[in-house]
């Protein structure tokens, strides 16, 4: 099977969203593959579904009410976020955020951090803290949204607001976990192989091509 793989380097996050939005519309008619975006926002929260009023408040950075599940969560600098643009031919979400679990496992294990599920806690955590967080939406049973992998990210951002309902000390990152910073480019490499052997798919380098 072969997909699509979209390095869209840095993007304002709602361009990315138009994006996600344009291609599960095009995934949904046949005319594309499945396929995985890769990106790095400037600072901006988003507010999933469940967001609360206790765990958000207004904000200086850019703030945007979307359509996955889960609260509130911050992207920025040094982050790695993956958008799945996927067909669920057999309808089982719970099964795709899984896959998405394993690839950051997988793909952190690279650098000697032992990821772990946490039941009811979509993610990945590492001695209790969180690393990465999963929020998907489906549309014609086309996935869009993601996970956010913290790789070089500025944490102290999340002390603006309460990261799914959790303290923002909760958060860490790979930096914070193995002590030095780690080039995004190459964790985005990691994350494509990995999502290549958990998904059976051959990703294939696109160019992002907009309509008019």
């Amino acid at each position: 099977m072969t997909g699509y793989l979209l390095d869209l380097g840095t993007m304002e996050y709602g361009h990315a969203l138009e994006v996600q939005k344009e291609m599960a519309a095009r995934r949904a008619k046949g005319e594309i593959p499945d396929s995985l975006l890769l990106v790095e926002h400037p600072h901006v929260i988003t507010l999933g579904r469940k967001t609360t009023p206790s765990n958000f408040k207004p904000q200086d950075i850019p703030v945007f009410q979307v359509e996955r599940g889960g609260d509130a969560t911050y992207h920025g600098p040094g982050q790695v976020v993956g958008y799945p643009i996927v067909m669920l031919g057999d309808h089982d979400v719970r099964r795709h955020v899984r896959g998405m679990e394993e690839v950051i496992i997988r793909s952190v294990g690279a650098y000697g951090i032992r990821g772990e599920r946490l039941e009811g806690h979509p993610g990945i955590w590492v001695g209790g803290k969180k690393l990465a967080s999963i929020g998907v939406a489906v549309t014609d049973w086309v996935t869009y949204h993601g996970f956010a992998l913290n790789v070089n990210t500025d944490l102290s951002y999340f002390e603006l607001i309460r990261p799914c309902g959790l303290d923002p000390s909760t958060m860490t990152s790979m930096e914070r976990i193995i002590g030095r910073s780690v080039p995004l480019e190459e964790v985005k490499g990691r994350v494509a192989r990995e999502w290549s052997a958990v998904t059976g798919t051959t990703l294939v380098h696109q160019r992002l091509v907009e309509r008019p």
